[in-house]
């Protein structure tokens, strides 16, 4: 008789057999990030839910409940993807996710807990279920409208995690991102920086990175 952690070992190679090498890492380094982000959120009461958080206009409620709707358009986009269309987000677009925010921002602390919890659940058992097709060729459209092979999915679920766990204000830091996160993070962030900058900006930050000038340029706001 396979006994429980013979089963899990194999559920996890079959996993790993269907999936891009990156995608593994990345669903690696989400489930890790789950779990921070589930401790971190461990004990949370009625008060510190409706505290500010560290995104303005956004309580620790919403934060969470944000976390949790996304993990559900995940799974949506996985499930449109294997059903052999390219599914949207959200529902109602991003309209449709400001209102679940909204709608669910104000819920109990227990509760937000308890849906987000079932969300980290739903969305790691989705990824077992997603064929070796799916992760090479399938798409789903991002809220904004772009286009996003399923196989990128892992990853910007990842950096939700990574980055609402520390926008919560409950202790978290950027200093607690995994190495493993940075890596992967930092290249695409440094990747984009120059089309935030006017032509003059672009000029001042390649004179500091050759080492001509002595800081950098002021950066524009997200």
């Amino acid at each position: 008789m396979m006994t429980q952690p013979d089963a899990t070992a194999r559920s996890e190679a079959a996993l790993r057999a269907n999936m891009p090498a990156a995608t593994a890492r990345a669903v690696d380094g989400c489930r890790d990030a789950s779990a921070r982000l589930l401790a971190t959120l461990d004990g949370l009461d009625d008060a510190t839910a409706r505290r500010s958080s560290r995104l303005p206009g956004w309580t620790v409620g919403h934060v969470v409940t944000h976390l949790a709707r996304n993990a559900d358009s995940h799974v949506r986009m996985l499930e449109g993807a294997m059903a052999g269309r390219v599914a949207d987000q959200y529902e109602g677009g991003l309209d449709g996710r400001a209102a679940d925010i909204a709608a669910g921002a104000g819920r109990p602390a227990a509760e937000l807990v308890t849906d987000l919890n079932r969300a980290v659940g739903e969305l790691d058992a989705t990824w077992s279920r997603v064929p070796v097709e799916v992760w090479a060729t399938g798409h789903a459209r991002m809220g904004n409208g772009e286009l996003c092979p399923c196989a990128e999915l892992p990853a910007r679920r990842w950096r939700e995690v990574e980055i609402h766990r520390v926008d919560l204000g409950l202790g978290a830091e950027p200093a607690d991102w995994p190495d493993t996160y940075v890596d992967l993070e930092l290249p695409e962030a440094l990747a984009q920086l120059p089309d935030r900058l006017s032509p003059a900006d672009r000029a001042t930050l390649l004179a500091w990175l050759v080492g001509r000038v002595e800081g950098p340029p002021e950066l524009p706001p997200w």
